[in-house]
């Protein structure tokens, strides 16, 4: 059965964890020299983060919309995702909880083609994912025009599960992992930035690992 509830009591322990400053290191690190952001543990499970909410979805039932500040505008259904070239790629990845994970294989569609598709205006600097369980969470336009940034439909050679996030998630290695919205359905492309779900509640507006960005200042 899908649970459509809030867990607030999870969701008032990760507030806590921002007031306290839980995990935090004080530490930096390079990721061009070093492969584990200060403060993580590497894990061989694929823990499963959520507001405690896990949408009623299969692919026959979701629709991406893209609009914003965009030349072309586009909302598509399962058929026209997968319709699209398929991208492949092997990243990282790194939660603010403090685990991170090697080597995950991804196959979907590249966020360089969707911006080739839909065409960001000039003006356009920032994105705002829209789940479908109403999670928010934004980053800079910058962040998400990346080669190694997607829209994720495959892990490891498998459909993502529901509870990762499938039918569709997206995956923005370089930031800790609650900026790759699980069930996205909107991506909005906006000139001002509009702090997310997380970001309203404590967590840092950018969320880059190597500088320790978990939580605002």
């Amino acid at each position: 059965m899908t649970d459509d509830t809030p867990n607030d009591k999870l969701i008032a322990a990760k507030e806590a964890w921002a007031r306290q400053g839980r995990g935090l290191t004080g530490a930096s690190a390079d990721p061009r020299h070093d492969r584990l952001p200060p403060g993580q543990h590497l894990t061989a499970a694929w823990p499963v983060l959520d507001l405690g909410i896990v949408p009623n979805l299969d692919p026959s039932r979701w629709s991406l919309t893209v609009d914003g500040l965009v030349e072309q505008p586009l909302h598509w259904s399962w058929a026209d995702l997968t319709a699209q070239p398929v991208f492949r790629i092997v990243t990282d990845i790194h939660c603010v909880t403090t685990w991170s994970r090697y080597d995950n294989t991804w196959e979907g569609v590249s966020a360089r083609h969707l911006l080739d598709l839909v065409r960001p205006k000039p003006e356009a600097a920032f994105v705002l994912f829209h789940s479908f369980d109403g999670y928010t969470t934004n980053l800079p336009l910058s962040a998400f025009d990346d080669d190694d940034t997607l829209l994720a439909t495959g892990w490891e050679g498998s459909p993502i599960s529901l509870d990762h996030g499938g039918p569709v998630r997206v995956v923005v290695p370089k930031l800790y992992f609650w900026k790759s919205a699980k069930w996205v359905k909107r991506i909005e492309f906006l000139a001002h930035d509009r702090p997310g779900y997380w970001e309203q509640r404590g967590y840092h507006n950018h969320g880059d690992p190597w500088r320790e960005e978990r939580y605002g200042e």
